[in-house]
């Protein structure tokens, strides 16, 4: 490709420069971005960490997070995930 230096101007994810080296269209079903995407938060759970934050807001030189984190039902998420939930709602 002739005009690949254009696209060096500018920052690339792991899967665009797999891409770019590869030819492009090389990605199969599943890899790269797709693969990497966090399963969205139902109702439900926001319910429930709405409810852990509340009873853990007050505790004293506890981490919340990782209270928060012992008590979610939902296992597989992570504190970065926790936090980034939090400040949305």
């Amino acid at each position: 490709n002739k005009k690949a230096f254009v696209e060096l101007l500018f920052w690339k994810s792991p899967a665009a420069v797999c891409e770019m080296t590869k030819g492009y269209s090389s990605l199969q079903e599943g890899e790269g971005t797709t693969r990497s995407r966090v399963p969205p938060w139902t109702p439900q759970e926001e319910q429930e960490l709405r409810e852990l934050y509340w009873k853990y807001k007050e505790a004293e030189g506890g981490d919340i997070i990782a209270a928060i984190l012992a008590h979610l039902p939902t296992p597989g998420r992570t504190r970065r995930q926790v936090v980034k939930q939090l400040v949305r709602m």
